[in-house]
């Protein structure tokens, strides 16, 4: 099949990581880095013979005519080159989390409707060995339909050392950790109609909230709590694992520390580890997140082939995206928010 040439827009602590993932899907080839930062863009290109730099979006769409582009930027740009993208009819994939606002995330997504081409988010959590068994199991009917669960990502990382911007945002853990956690809860558990939220700040040093309590009633009417911190002194502080704890009205499934998953039902518990790929350009402390790129990548150039929808396509992202925003909304409020 052709090569699909893409182009990189933003080079800041992610995009070596996302170029990197890309080197392991046989199929696509970085052709430019755009950077405001022109010596940023450029010092990425040479580590990965990335032929061609720019420091201008507009001329990079222009001379290049990528296949796709990757966009790796902040949130509050997202739109702009989302929309930029659409003007010159390119495919775009988006960081997470899509956009600043709900209101700019569908002007997003018109704009890449009106245009023709599609729009995904490299929405790459879901995509972890782990989490993808944990799925595989749960479809599997063994522990019965599912009535209670529990998501803990509760951790000390310092954060804050990689990404001291973190500290400036006015909404941190439940845009930052929420896009991906409260994603994973849909792909595990399904929808939900409604949901209550309360965030701490602890950090005193921080603008945002560093740990939240997201409590979702799903249309099963089970009942799944995500506990979210980055304030969390805890024995098994394994970041960036996330842990799950399911009960069914046959058994329980449990994703614990160092990717063991224990199954647990009248004939008896039984275990498997399901440790992530192993990539010698990740970096340790990230492993597990790095791997579950290059699952996502083949999923996103296996949708831009077929010209069928990525798992992550923008439109299922959205819903992502309203749990994050009504969270907020629970939280200010201290209400409940029911879900459209």
């Amino acid at each position: 099949m052709k090569e699909l040439r893409f182009a990189i827009l933003g080079t800041g602590f992610w995009a070596r990581y996302q170029l990197a993932a890309w080197g392991e899907v046989p199929g696509a080839r970085c052709v430019a880095l755009f950077n405001r930062t022109r010596a940023k863009a450029e010092t990425l290109a040479r580590e990965w013979r990335v032929p061609a730099v720019y420091e201008d979006a507009e001329e990079l769409l222009q001379r290049e005519r990528p296949d796709f582009v990757d966009i790796i930027t902040d949130v509050g740009t997202h739109r702009q080159f989302v929309e930029l993208a659409a003007h010159h009819k390119i495919p775009a994939i988006c960081q997470k989390p899509l956009a600043p606002t709900l209101a700019d995330a569908e002007a997003m997504l018109m704009a890449c409707r009106q245009a023709g081409v599609s729009l995904s988010v490299h929405e790459n959590w879901r995509w972890q060995t782990p989490l993808r068994e944990l799925k595989r199991v749960l479809a599997s009917g063994v522990i019965g339909p599912v009535f209670r669960a529990r998501m803990d990502y509760c951790n000390s990382f310092p954060v804050f050392d990689n990404q001291p911007f973190l500290k400036e945002l006015e909404q941190f853990i439940l845009t930052d950790m929420g896009t991906h956690i409260l994603d994973v809860a849909r792909f595990l558990f399904g929808e939900s109609d409604r949901l209550y939220c309360q965030t701490h700040r602890v950090h005193r040093d921080i603008r945002g909230e560093d740990a939240a309590t997201v409590m979702l009633h799903q249309d099963t009417g089970a009942t799944v709590t995500v506990n979210l911190s980055y304030a969390s002194r805890v024995e098994h502080d394994r970041f960036p694992e996330a842990f799950v704890f399911v009960e069914g009205e046959q058994g329980s499934i449990e994703l614990g520390p160092d990717f063991w998953i224990r199954v647990t039902t009248a004939a008896g518990t039984h275990s498997r580890r399901c440790p992530p790929p192993f990539h010698a350009w990740a970096d340790p402390r990230y492993a597990l997140v790095h791997s579950s790129m290059v699952a996502c990548h083949t999923d996103l150039l296996r949708a831009l082939r077929t010209d069928t929808p990525a798992e992550t396509v923008a439109e299922d992202n959205l819903k992502t995206l309203r749990l994050v925003f009504a969270a907020y909304e629970s939280a200010r409020t201290g209400r409940a928010v029911h879900l459209p």
